[in-house]
């Protein structure tokens, strides 16, 4: 049965040393003290261990099942879920007014991390929750607030987030759920909706769904969706549970992965809906959802190729295969282990520098949210708007790589369930599609948020990239010769392939869209690089302060070195791909393939 230890020491890392979270001028960041964090990580951490990690194979195994209309999780999941509902951790970064605990939410994504790492489908329960409890509370009436908010920031009621229906996915100006107005000012919601995360179970008295749909008579196509609260029990005016709504489980879909949430087919026959936000304004109140739940899911990437990476050393310090081709290393075993041949090296320091530099990433991104929200910054909203894509997309394709990767370390055994790999890879995989799949991200990204603002917040994100360089070159020749100079070069690719967008993409829409998926991916890497960057500064400040543990420093440079050298220069290669152009791809007529 695989094993998993929250990375606490390196989060500490990141958000100290690198992050400087306490030099911040974000309210609320001065309290984010060494000790305090690390008091708050350690404790997630062992409720990541102790309770969600033993359950993550028995979900897998279990599943969830459908019994006279009621969905029941795997064994272990109700007493879990009310371990993390008394420790008051789905609502550590809501706000206090509703019971939560007001943290800033980079110390919500690291805990986020670890909960999905020990296990991704229940954690996606809470997850999910705390996404549409933010909806509302950008979006909702006061009534609707304080109906609401309180019991879902403790997850004494959960939340769902429904868009898909069975003949439309992304494109949802084709939905067909309809919304009609009544005398009281509710609306009676009817219609179909699939694949919706945690649609149905047994872990909370009521369930809040936000629900798409067109009321009669509003625009055409995506301009007149809304977006409608729908409760599984009718909430009286005095909070209690009223009769059951018209909302119904038509079957827990059979999937891949996460078989541990509730995947569910979700009928609407005339349920009781309230109007959130606006009439025909959906689409924006959904995406305070959506927005957050993509970076949730870039960080479920992060999260399950850091367990599968975990592993996959264990496997390949123990498993002993063959001689090392410099010498013999374990004279008194019939062969070495695993870790001795350079292709193991190469997959482990491939999964390790990925791992390390998502984590920078990612907590960077909630900083920028952070700053955005708590601080009134339009700047780094921008920033961010245009990082989700890249996070969401480049995160979980990686993400799911690299669980195959340590997969590979395994042999044979890492395609036996026994084993437990196989887990890491199917639950991976969902990530690269829902919250709009990454085909999609890489559209939204190039099509999209390049322009956005007239272009002012990518050229803010080169001048980034450009102002770190140059600050930071010139006192330390290896520095520059590993770190400074590769960054220079990746971030100049990146350019030439926003510049080709520019000279080639008016002419045919095509040359970049062709290219987006590419680009995604230098701007993924790009990103990691600037985080290595960062992270190889300060180890290096570190260990010339005389760090009492020089290893941890050292390791982060070598590994910093790495990604530098070996996996940053595939923004060469994607640029290459990039500026070939439409004609390929789009030459082959339809009725060849």
């Amino acid at each position: 049965m695989p094993s998993y230890s929250a990375p606490t020491k390196d989060m500490q890392f990141i958000l100290h040393d690198v992050l400087d979270l306490t030099g911040s001028d974000i309210p609320g960041y001065d309290e984010l003290e060494p000790d305090f964090t690390r008091a708050i990580l350690e404790e997630a951490g062992k409720i990541s261990t102790g309770v969600l990690h033993p359950l993550n194979v028995v979900g897998d195994t279990e599943g969830c099942r459908l019994e006279n209309g009621v969905v029941y999780t795997p064994t272990g999941f109700k007493a879990a879920f009310e371990q993390v509902k008394e420790g008051g951790w789905p609502g550590l970064d809501m706000p206090e007014e509703y019971g939560g605990q007001n943290m800033p939410y980079v110390i919500g994504t690291a805990v986020g991390e670890m909960f999905s790492s020990a296990n991704q489908a229940f954690t996606m329960y809470q997850g999910l929750t705390h996404g549409a409890a933010s909806a509302i509370l950008a979006h909702g009436s006061d009534e609707q607030k304080q109906t609401y908010l309180p019991k879902m920031v403790s997850c004494e009621w959960t939340g769902t987030m429904n868009l898909t229906e069975p003949h439309c996915g992304t494109d949802l100006g084709l939905m067909r759920t309809k919304a009609e107005p009544q005398d009281d000012g509710s609306y009676k919601v009817t219609g179909q909706k699939i694949f919706i995360s945690a649609g149905d179970h047994d872990l909370a008295e009521n369930i809040v769904h936000l629900v798409l749909a067109k009321i009669p008579g509003g625009p055409e196509g995506i301009k007149g969706v809304s977006l409608f609260i729908v409760p599984k029990f009718i909430v009286k005016e005095d909070g209690s549970l009223g009769e059951r709504n018209a909302v119904s489980v038509g079957k827990i879909e059979e999937k891949m992965g996460i078989h541990g949430n509730s995947t569910c087919v979700m009928n609407y026959d005339g349920a009781v809906g309230y109007l959130l936000g606006e009439a025909h304004k959906g689409m924006r109140a959904m995406f305070t959802m959506m927005n957050e739940a993509r970076i949730g899911v870039g960080m479920q990437g992060l999260a399950q190729a850091e367990a599968a990476y975990q592993n996959a050393v264990i496997y390949a310090k123990d498993r002993l295969q063959g001689r090392d081709v410099t010498g013999t290393k374990n004279p008194d075993g019939p062969a070495d282990p695993l870790i001795v041949h350079p292709d193991i090296r190469r997959n482990l320091m491939d999964q390790k520098s990925f791992t390390e530099g998502a984590r920078a990433f990612i907590l960077w991104g909630a900083t920028l949210i952070d700053q955005a929200h708590r601080g009134g910054d339009a700047a780094a909203d921008g920033l961010v708007s245009l990082m989700t894509p890249v996070i969401k997309g480049f995160l979980t394709d990686q993400g799911y790589d690299m669980t195959v990767q340590a997969q590979q370390v395994y042999g044979g055994h890492g395609y036996i369930e026994e084993w437990g790999m196989s887990q890491y890879t199917r639950d991976a995989r969902i990530a690269m599609i829902y919250e709009g799949a990454n085909g999609v991200q890489a559209l939204d990204l190039v099509g999209r948020k390049l322009a956005q603002d007239g272009g002012k917040h990518v050229m803010a994100f080169f001048d980034l990239v450009k102002s770190f360089c140059k600050e930071n070159s010139g006192s330390d020749e290896a520095y520059d010769r590993d770190f400074i100079e590769p960054l220079k070069k990746a971030s100049k690719d990146l350019q030439a392939a926003g510049m080709y967008f520019m000279q080639n993409g008016m002419k045919n829409p095509n040359n970049a869209l062709s290219g987006s998926y590419d680009f995604m991916h230098m701007f993924g890497h790009v990103c990691l690089g600037l985080m290595w960057a960062r992270m190889a500064k300060a180890a290096r400040a570190a260990l010339a302060g005389g760090a009492t543990d020089a290893a941890f420093y050292e390791t982060k440079l070598m590994t910093g070195r790495y990604y530098m050298a070996r996996r940053l220069p595939a923004t060469a290669l994607h640029l290459t791909r990039i500026e070939s152009g439409a004609e390929t791809v789009m030459g082959l007529d339809a009725t060849s393939f």
